[in-house]
């Protein structure tokens, strides 16, 4: 099984693949979707489902997603179809760095996808690209609650991976945006993402895997627990920032 598949099977119950309960998700588009009439991309969109939370039940909103994993990208499209969404998003299969469409967003998304793009800076870098004046974009970050023990790190992390959320907030602010909401997501968030992410997993493994994937998707069930709970728990933190540029990008 490749990480691709383990990572679409195991965030199959959760509202997003993110640690935020669905409504964290609410509040913080209502935030970003004051209107009820932008126009949203997702980059790193994977199925879509930030876009499909987006769009519901505002009519005049029109998303794009883009994501280089064509399976993800055809599970999201199906996913639309049978939700009648269709209309308002439109998903694409390709590389979110080589993006470039002949219009601009309101909202622009990367919600627990910065790795993508090699950073928390290079994300923002690649979004101010698509935003429209006076836009907003939501991103999701890991930083860390407190100094990463051995266990920490030992569960496959590095102690520059992430900064503390003080710092995290400093180097946006230093890079030119500025922060108008942000949520942090809490320790009942967290647990409740990583059972889901593991107990999904083990699920289909136990019930549904053919042959041999049963044993590999209970395996990294097992390991994504151990980091957790061994490693990361409580220190790993996350948090999803709506930013506005400082100056206005005008063109």
């Amino acid at each position: 099984m490749d990480r691709q598949m383990i990572s679409s099977i195991a965030h199959g119950d959760h509202p997003v693949a993110a640690p935020l309960h669905e409504t964290s998700v609410t509040g913080l588009l209502d935030r970003a979707l004051p209107r009820g009439d932008e126009r949203v991309l997702d980059l790193g969109c994977r199925e879509g489902v930030w876009l499909r939370r987006a769009v519901r039940g505002r009519p005049g909103v029109r998303a794009e997603g883009i994501d280089i994993d064509a399976s993800a990208v055809g599970s999201g499209r199906a996913a639309c179809a049978a939700d009648g969404l269709a209309g308002q998003i439109e998903l694409r299969v390709g590389d979110a760095s080589e993006f470039a469409p002949d219009h601009r967003f309101d909202l622009v998304l990367s919600v627990g996808a910065t790795h993508a793009f090699g950073g928390l800076l290079p994300t923002l870098a690649a979004a101010r690209r698509h935003l429209a004046p006076g836009g907003s974009v939501l991103v999701g970050e890991g930083f860390w609650e407190r100094e990463p023990g051995p266990e920490t790190l030992d569960a496959g992390f590095t102690a520059q991976e992430y900064d503390s959320l003080a710092v995290t907030v400093d180097r946006i602010g230093d890079d030119g945006w500025t922060p108008v909401y942000g949520h942090v997501s809490t320790v009942e968030e967290w647990d409740d993402y990583e059972w889901s992410w593991t107990g999904t997993l083990a699920r289909w493994g136990l019930d549904r895997a053919p042959g041999a994937e049963r044993a590999a998707a209970l395996r990294a069930a097992r390991e994504h627990r151990d980091a957790w709970l061994h490693g990361y728990r409580r220190t790993l933190g996350f948090v999803t920032l709506l930013l506005r540029r400082t100056e206005s990008d005008e063109g």
